[in-house]
This record gives structure tokens, sequence and C-alpha cells, in this order.
């Protein structure tokens, strides 16, 4: 019988980069698994339901919160987001080891339901790199580049509350340090 997985749960401001590191992480170690969030938002071009998120109606969204399914959900800008418990703890309970984006909040909800949860924090150098980073994806308007800045700054307030804090300035460096942080905690066996 295989050994309970690790949960790692990561978090990170919008423009740190989270998504290319964990991108990275994933191709060198195709033995992680992703758990793949519910969301009621309409999928965006090419997204594929279970792959990308598992793709719910308002209202069975709603049911399943009701009926306990989820480990952790909120509300962001007028769409649902969660986490379905079962899918995760076969995947636990398989030996698999797990990557989980979350927020801050709800990195503190699964770290209060689950056991042995890992959490890390990936920032960026400094906040004015984070800014100019989101200046040069383009694809925030203003207003919503202010809220995303006022949320990047209460978010980097609370990186003491993590296990881990990745610095990502130099990717292969951040990459790196995210691969020691899951050698360190994994339970698994790995295939040979």
């Amino acid at each position: 019988m295989a050994e309970h997985g690790t949960l790692f749960v990561v978090s990170a401001p919008s423009g740190a980069g989270k998504r290319t590191v964990l991108n990275e992480v994933f191709q060198e170690d195709p033995t992680l698994a992703y758990s793949v969030s519910a969301t009621t938002r309409p999928p965006r071009r090419g997204e594929v339901d279970g792959k990308d998120y598992i793709f719910l109606e308002r209202r069975e969204f709603l049911r399943r919160i009701e009926t306990g399914e989820f480990l952790e959900w909120a509300e962001v800008h007028g769409n649902l987001y969660g986490t379905l418990r079962a899918p995760l703890r076969e995947l636990l309970a398989s030996g698999k080891d797990i990557i989980l984006e979350l927020d801050v909040q709800g990195m503190r909800r699964v770290r209060m339901l689950e056991d042995g949860v890992v959490t890390v924090f990936i920032a960026p150098p400094t906040f004015e790199v984070l800014e100019e980073r989101l200046k040069r994806r383009g694809a925030n308007g203003p207003d919503d580049m202010a809220r995303r800045l006022e949320d990047a700054r209460t978010e980097m307030a609370q990186q003491d509350e993590f296990d881990y804090v990745v610095v990502n300035d130099k990717l292969e460096d951040a990459v790196a340090e995210f691969e020691g942080i899951v050698g360190r905690h994994r339970r698994a066996p790995r295939a040979s």
C-alpha cells in the first residue's frame, strides 16, 4: 500500500510569478499532482473541464457547499471557487504529492482541516518589481491594477504565516528552492 502523499499549499500575490515557477516544477517533476479547483465562472478559451477547473453551475456549487463536499471555498469577484474534498483525499491516499494553489485565507482553512500540510509563499524580490511585472502584462485596467496592488500588499504582509517563502527573483533559483522544499517533505515513495 502506498504511503500517504504530502499536500503543498502554494500562495502568491498576482505578479509574483507563481504560475511560471509551478510550470517549471511540474516539468522537472511529473510525479507531482495538481489539485484542480472547482469554479462557477465560465471556461475561458482553451480551458478544459476537469483539467484547468471543474466548471460547475452556481446552483450545483451551492448544493455541494451545503453537503460539505468542499474542503475550502470562497467567492471572488462574483464567482465561487473551491477545493473538493474527495478528489484531493483520494490522490493523497494513493501516495501522490499534491500542489494546491490558494489565497492566504484558503491556506489557513486547509491547514486547520488537514494534517501535514506544507505551505509555501512565492514572493517577488520587491514590491516595485511586482508592480513592474503587473504593468508589463498590460492586461489590467487602472482600477484592477490598483486592487491587485492593494491585495498584494496585504498578502505580502502575511507571508510569515507560511512554512516557507520562495523569492522569485531568478526563475531557476526559485524553481530549485521549491524543488528542495518538496524533496524535504516527500513521504510517498518515488518510482525509480
